[in-house]
């Protein structure tokens, strides 16, 4: 019931939520507690492909940010100025094989304590796709090939063991691998990360000693212990009924956690018994979220604006104790 959409109206994130957005009625109220004082403190440049898909915030206030559209990783100063540290190769065929989207696209970003960026590049070539590195004043380097007819897409950093987890949208697996590279193994293949249609496994994070993913598809918010030999343990549903998510972050409070919902274009506060609230809305400035994370009690949600295709921005908003 979906068509293919050209690379500027799609999103690794969503676009098959936008129909069941259309069903739910939209929200009256902007922002709700435990948040407050949303404002859009940035606007991205649609024409230029800057679509935020994902984002890693560091010491000192930038945000390292991936532009799926344009397969570009930058730099946004605190000061909002920014700066274009890579550019990845096109594919020759141009991306058109990439699963589920036909157009090449970087993807999940995350950054090490010295500053190492790591970040996923899909174009469902065998050449490129992969876990790819920057180093500080560096040139990309692709570190591990992953599966050309995946669509890797979330990534979460564990620093204690050095490890890198990756969920695959289209193939339903987390692949795990050390941050030196190398071969990476498929990590969990459990049902509940399948895609139902369009994607499955979506956002990563690690979180008091399990893997957290979120799959697109079905609503849900997995947890998967990481067992003492690192082995995948047996997953546990946390949380449904959220159709869309894609991204999310811990809110400091338990398991407590903020979700963004790309194809409604909300974001909502998921408790630890896994029931939830809206607590930003389009009338906030939210335009398909795909990425959100916290600075302190500053919350940072980026919107890349695929099925809207109005304004890609950055909403700033204050999170309460």
């Amino acid at each position: 019931m979906f068509k293919k959409l050209s690379a500027p109206a799609v999103s690794t994130a969503m676009l098959v939520v936008a129909a069941a957005a259309a069903l739910s009625p939209a929200e009256a109220s902007a922002v709700a507690a435990p948040l407050s004082s949303a404002r859009i403190a940035m606007h991205f440049d649609l024409a230029k492909g800057q679509t935020p898909e994902n984002v890693a915030l560091a010491p000192g206030g930038a945000a390292y940010v991936t532009f799926a559209a344009s397969r570009q990783i930058a730099e946004v100063s605190p000061k909002g100025t920014i700066r274009i540290l890579a550019a990845l190769p096109k594919p020759v065929d141009g991306g058109i094989q990439t699963p589920a989207l036909g157009f090449p696209l970087t993807v999940g970003i995350v950054r090490a304590h010295d500053g190492t960026l790591y970040f996923l590049y899909a174009t469902g070539t065998p050449d490129l796709t992969g876990v790819w590195r920057l180093r500080p004043g560096g040139e990309p380097q692709r570190i591990a090939a992953l599966p050309a007819n995946g669509l890797p897409n979330g990534l979460a950093l564990d620093q204690r063991t050095h490890s890198l987890y990756v969920t695959d949208s289209v193939l339903g697996t987390i692949w795990s691998l050390p941050t030196t590279g190398g071969t990476p193994t498929a990590w969990s293949t459990a049902p509940e990360l399948a895609a139902t249609g369009f994607l499955g496994a979506n956002g990563l994070k690690i979180h008091n000693g399990a893997v957290w993913a979120t799959n697109l598809d079905k609503g849900t918010i997995l947890r998967i212990p990481i067992l003492k030999d690192r082995r995948a343990g047996s997953v546990r549903t946390e949380a449904t009924g959220l159709p869309g998510i894609d991204d999310f972050t811990f809110t400091g409070h338990g398991d407590q956690l903020l979700a963004a919902l790309n194809g409604s274009s909300k974001v909502a506060l998921v408790q630890p018994d896994g029931s939830h609230s809206i607590v930003l809305t389009p009338v906030d400035g939210l335009q398909n979220p795909t990425a959100i994370a916290l600075r302190g009690d500053t919350a940072y949600v980026l919107s890349a604006a695929y099925v809207t295709a109005k304004d890609p921005n950055l909403v700033l908003a204050h999170l309460n104790d």
